[in-house]
């Protein structure tokens, strides 16, 4: 390969390299914005689909094995946690619940 060869492969690496920093960054903003206008609403999330670190007998995301574990959450719009409707009676809650919680 030739030197202008290199420096043209050099270049084409690093604005890849920079762009790619780029859209982790505007990733990571448009994240945070996302995150402050929801609430993490504990017990409304069915069967493997919960957030991450749900607390004991979860390990992370997806892993609840009850639908509406108590200390399972999901991430809703913000405002909204406490007024779901879920079966039986069962309410949202901003606090990890106590009640459906798998077999220990």
């Amino acid at each position: 390969m030739n030197d202008q060869a290199k420096r043209v492969t050099g270049l084409a690496v690093g604005c890849a390299f920079a762009a790619a920093l780029g859209i982790v960054d505007s990733n990571q903003g448009a994240g945070a914005a996302d995150e402050a206008e929801q609430e993490k609403c504990y017990g409304v999330a069915k069967a493997g689909e919960n957030g991450c670190e749900a607390g004991p007998g979860t390990g992370c995301a997806g892993s609840s094995t009850v639908d509406y574990q108590g200390n399972a959450w999901l991430l809703v719009p913000k405002g909204t946690c406490l007024t779901m409707e879920l079966p039986g009676g069962r309410k949202g809650s901003l606090e990890p619940l106590d009640r459906d919680l798998p077999p220990a």
